[in-house]
């Protein structure tokens, strides 16, 4: 018995040290990160990274993700994949990390990857309005019509006075030949949005 509590301390411990390790790099992670976002406002983003860089701790979620949305805006979309990829290894379950990944994965034109990335936030949150607007829209610019009705109709009854939702589900009824639907979501989304030429463009044609 008095191994095993030997043993059982030593994991804690183990476990314990990089959380003490971080919590005494606090002061200077906080000026780092204030410097950083000082640097960003002023669109110098490779000084913002260097003062992360500076400060780096591999299992920091919190530096991951900026250094990721960071390189983002600085144009290196690899790197900016890195960190975020390191940043959800970290937080399995975190949403913003996926979000940011978008980011960059979008800008390299990675579809596939982007999808995977946007399936596996429906995994955690099936309701995201973001991510099923966004599949939604991937889907339809593919012609895959009846993918992004799916996806829409979710999003629709839960934003039904939300314009962007309305026109693209307006459109992708159209699409599908389901003109009736189409023609009540062209109108709603002028209720909207009045005068709006996509969706009086919409109304002619099916007049």
């Amino acid at each position: 018995m008095s191994n095993l509590r030997k043993l059982t301390g030593l994991v804690l411990l183990v476990i314990m040290l990089p959380a003490m390790n971080r919590a005494q790099d606090y002061p200077a992670m906080q000026q780092a990160f204030g410097t950083s976002y000082s640097y960003e406002n002023k669109g110098e983003y490779a000084k913002a990274i260097e003062e992360l860089k500076k400060i780096y701790l591999e299992d920091s979620y919190e530096i991951n993700i900026r250094l990721g949305w960071l390189s983002y805006l600085a144009g290196a979309f690899t790197e900016s994949s890195a960190y975020y990829e390191r940043a959800i290894a970290l937080m399995p379950m975190s949403i913003e990390a996926r979000m940011g990944f978008a980011l960059p994965s979008s800008a390299m034109g990675n579809w596939t990857l982007l999808i995977k990335r946007y399936e596996e936030i429906l995994s955690i949150d099936p309701n995201h309005s973001i991510t099923n607007y966004r599949l939604a829209s991937i889907y339809y610019n593919r012609k895959e019509y009846q993918k992004a009705f799916i996806y829409l109709e979710k999003i629709a009854n839960h934003y039904p006075y939300d314009y962007d939702i309305a026109i693209l589900f307006a459109w992708t009824n159209y699409q599908l030949g389901k003109l009736r639907e189409a023609k009540v979501l062209f109108n709603k989304a002028l209720l909207i949005r009045p005068l709006d030429g996509s969706a009086l463009e919409g109304l002619k044609l099916i007049q």
